[in-house]
């Protein structure tokens, strides 16, 4: 009975709440969009969180799948060599699966037809496909017997590859495809479910020689772990293969360097986890100052309905039978605002994610695999039940504490009130203008980012110049000679060309990365062999420097006499040189790079011929390295064969014209002197920068596009905003206040005496904004002494527009009929 009597209320609060909302479609509509704009910015966020952070891992049973990494005082790495590989899947003990794969991929070029195109290729061991649970389509997966040297050469393909190369054609299995001029047996097709990071459209054996010492780390390395195996266990297992490592060879490794297991999870999500977090605590702040625009329409307009509730009480309604009623129309708004969030901030996620998807992990091209799923609406339905139980409780409870005999009395629109009496709407707008200066701060702080690292000298110069790509797989190019006839041949035909200034290649572009090697400086003793000087390598042909325009400290350049029948020679950078040679000349002195990798890397000591400007090769925001640049005519065989069996050649192209007017040209003459190899990833060395900052430019916009929120809502949105809801005391205040000129008050004493009260507000909520924006800025920023000032005039500003705004109601209730008051 008493079960049936509450589903019985409830359905007459939702009939009397919808009836209300809709005599107010003014407040409805604007208190609907207020909670969409926030309820919708938190959806945005989650659904984020919930494709990076929550969902599983796309493989079957993700929690079994680790990363094996180095570990030493310094950090981790997520790098391997052959050797290592070799000792670690040796630990059966622990470990079901252990594969070893490309950390970039080389590109394959799919040759012999009428369409040549360069295709993104991984080299796997052949535990690759068990350790990450891959389906096949058709055929099989590789066998051992196929992963070792000089074995078959077999190919398996991407799903996406065989529908579109081969239309989904089930009887490809053991037909032949040319890559880079050698026929592959295609032996088959993995499921279309099987995502791969990095992604490539065909996987290659690696061929791993167990014997290997080449120490050179240019692998990833995963595991799958045995059922009922622990992450502890795991960890035993490496430190056990790191002891066994370090007796095979002494040489390599420190007594603190070790190996760790990784949770995959871990490695993918990456450093993506803490920028989350910051943009949570932003759209929570989003979400409150929401709450509390939308409480304070509800007490102005439950001091506007102060005589219904006066009276639905004195007919019986008890204190807790209002606040139900006035709760459930607070839940209605919110509810209504959250279907219109949902959709508002996921269409709005994928546009933003579309423009800029910021290198965040998991997300799939421009946003695609952010989907819609259950936690999100699971999500989005509780928030919004909290969110209208949390602005709906305070209205609520004032409105039932109202004085029953007074509000009978009163006739509702002129019934006297303090700004004592209103200290929950004080509150409020304190909390709302706090939230939305911090939210300011923190995307003037963005901003401020954003500027200094567009300030920031690269080293180089990124206008007009040219980039592509270009993989040198397969037995012709297994020699430098090959690669530097290609280069030079390339560089007369394309500098010939009108509008082409300068031509060269290099392994490594600026702000992407790239590799590096241990060296030896002639004449000096290391005082710590297994942990000597180290620094970037890079290799590059004659002109590099002249086409991005970094500039010659000292000595000379490469120049097509550098060969391989010259004497060996080097380039370093200013880091280098002050690191190791800060108050001696470095020019013609000797380095020895590469000495105790592996004997692919062993060569003659380089003369250093030159010393020049240094460039940020891992980001904007990150100091240059240590650099050494090396001719690419100069480079062992062996080494060349290594670096273009998992890496492209870049091309590096300066014109004086806007450089993708010559792209077409240009890719041409690249396919008549390389034998009609195809080129990819065609952009320009803008672009790069602008890829290089991406994630920073993505919080950039998400914060400042809720900063705009919050002060669309503080200034517009409101009806009883700043202004109105001023208004709105005054205009409550207006019978005190039309007493006091019959006492011979004078006006402009009596608006100094209101205006005074609400300037204190406005002063105070600034002064409160101004102290959370001081603890913000030290957690977000260090050094930025002359921003405090700014910010803190910011804020004087912030409380002295509010201060101007409430004078303006105060007057004018100062100015109104005594008698039509009283």
């Amino acid at each position: 009975m008493r079960t049936a009597n509450f589903f019985e209320q409830l359905i007459q609060d939702l009939r009397y709440a919808l009836r209300m909302l809709r005599r107010s479609p003014g407040f409805t509509l604007t208190a609907i969009a207020a909670l969409a704009l926030g309820i919708g910015a938190t959806t945005a966020i989650f659904t984020l969180v919930n494709t990076v952070l929550l969902q599983p891992l796309s493989y079957p049973e993700p929690d079994g799948i680790v990363q094996l990494e180095l570990s030493s005082p310094r950090g981790k790495a997520n790098i391997t060599s052959i050797p290592k590989f070799n000792v670690w899947r040796e630990q059966k003990q622990a470990f079901q699966y252990i594969a070893a794969y490309d950390t970039g991929g080389p590109g394959v070029n799919l040759t012999g037809g009428d369409r040549p195109e360069q295709l993104k290729g991984i080299r796997v061991s052949a535990d690759y496909f068990g350790v990450f649970g891959a389906p096949l389509a058709v055929g099989r997966a590789f066998s051992t017997v196929e992963d070792v040297p000089g074995g078959p050469s077999v190919v398996l393909l991407s799903y996406g590859l065989w529908q579109r190369r081969f239309g989904g054609d089930p009887g490809i299995t053991n037909e032949m495809i040319e890559l880079g001029g050698e026929p592959y047996n295609m032996i088959g097709v993995l499921g279309a479910s099987f995502k791969t990071d990095p992604p490539a459209d065909i996987f290659l054996p690696l061929q791993a020689d167990p014997n290997s010492t080449n120490q050179a780390h240019f692998l990833r390395a995963a595991a799958r772990l045995k059922p009922g195996i622990t992450l502890a266990v795991a960890q035993d297992a490496m430190k056990l293969a790191a002891d066994e490592f370090r007796q095979k060879f002494p040489d390599q490794t420190g007594p603190d360097q070790s190996f760790v297991a990784v949770p995959l999870r871990d490695t993918v999500i990456g450093d993506a986890r803490s920028a989350f977090l910051i943009l949570a605590g932003a759209v929570a702040f989003v979400l409150l100052i929401a709450c509390a625009n939308v409480a304070n329409l509800l007490l102005v307009r439950a001091t506007l309905r102060g005589r219904e509730i006066a009276i639905r009480a004195a007919l019986g309604a008890g204190r807790s039978r209002i606040i139900r009623q006035l709760l459930t129309e607070s839940v209605l708004l919110s509810v209504a605002g959250g279907t219109l969030g949902l959709f508002l901030g996921y269409m709005s996620l994928h546009a933003l994610l579309a423009i800029n998807p910021g290198h965040i992990p998991r997300i799939g091209p421009q946003g695609s695999e952010v989907t819609l799923d259950w936690r999100v609406f699971v999500f989005t339905l509780l928030i919004s039940l909290f969110t209208g139980i949390l602005f709906g409780l305070i209205p609520a409870f004032n409105a039932s504490r109202s004085d029953l005999s007074a509000a009978l009395r009163e006739s509702g629109a002129r019934s006297g009130a303090g700004l004592r009496q209103n200290k929950a709407r004080s509150i409020l707008v304190i909390t709302e203008m706090a939230l939305a200066l911090v939210l300011l701060v923190g995307a003037a702080l963005m901003i401020r980012t954003f500027i200094e690292l567009r300030a920031v000298n690269p080293g180089f110069d990124a206008h007009n110049v040219l980039i592509m790509d270009m993989s040198l797989t397969g037995m012709r190019f297994e020699k430098s000679a090959a690669v530097a006839q290609v280069v030079h041949e390339a560089q007369q035909r394309i500098e010939s060309m009108p509008g082409v200034t300068t031509v060269s290649t290099t392994c490594c572009l600026p702000l992407e990365g790239g590799l590096g090697l241990p060296f030896r400086i002639e004449g000096r003793a290391s005082s710590d062999p297994q942990n000597g000087p180290g620094a970037a390598w890079s290799t590059i042909s004659p002109h590099y420097f002249e086409a991005f325009h970094i500039p010659l400290i000292r000595g000379r350049l490469f120049t097509d006499r550098d060969d391989a029948s010259a004497d060996r020679v080097v380039v370093i950078n200013g880091a280098l040189a002050k690191q190791f040679w800060a108050n001696e000349n470095p020019v013609g002195q000797r380095i020895t790079i590469g000495a105790g990798v592996g004997p692919a890397f062993d060569e003659p000591a380089r003369e250093i011929i030159g010393i020049v400007g240094d460039v940020r090769d891992n980001a904007l925001g990150a100091d240059p390295d240590p650099t050494m640049y090396v001719p690419v005519a100069q480079v062992n065989d062996a080494v060349t064969k290594l670096n273009n069996g998992f890496m492209p050649i870049t091309w590096v192209i300066r014109t004086k014209v806007e450089p993708f007017s010559l792209s077409t040209d240009i890719q041409r003459e690249l396919r008549i002197v390389s034998g009609g190899l195809p080129v990819a990833h065609v952009r320009s060395m803008q672009q790069v920068v602008g890829e290089s900052t991406a994630r920073t430019d993505f919080n950039m916009t998400l914060l400042n596009v809720f900063a705009g929120v919050a002060l669309l809502r503080d200034w517009h949105l409101r009806p009883d905003g700043v202004l109105r809801g001023t208004a709105h005391a005054g205009n409550r205040n207006s019978p005190r206040v039309g007493c006091r000129p019959t006492r011979r008050a004078q006006h402009g004493r009596e608006a100094r005496n209101v205006v005074g009260a609400h300037r204190g507000l406005h002063w105070y909520r600034s002064r409160s904004g101004a102290h959370a924006v001081h603890r913000q800025h030290a957690l977000w920023c260090e050094d930025l002494g002359p921003v405090r000032v700014r910010f803190g005039g910011g804020a004087a500003r912030f409380g002295r527009a509010g201060c101007h705004v409430c004078s303006c109601a105060p007057r004018l209730a100062c100015r109104s009929n005594s008698f039509a008051s009283l």
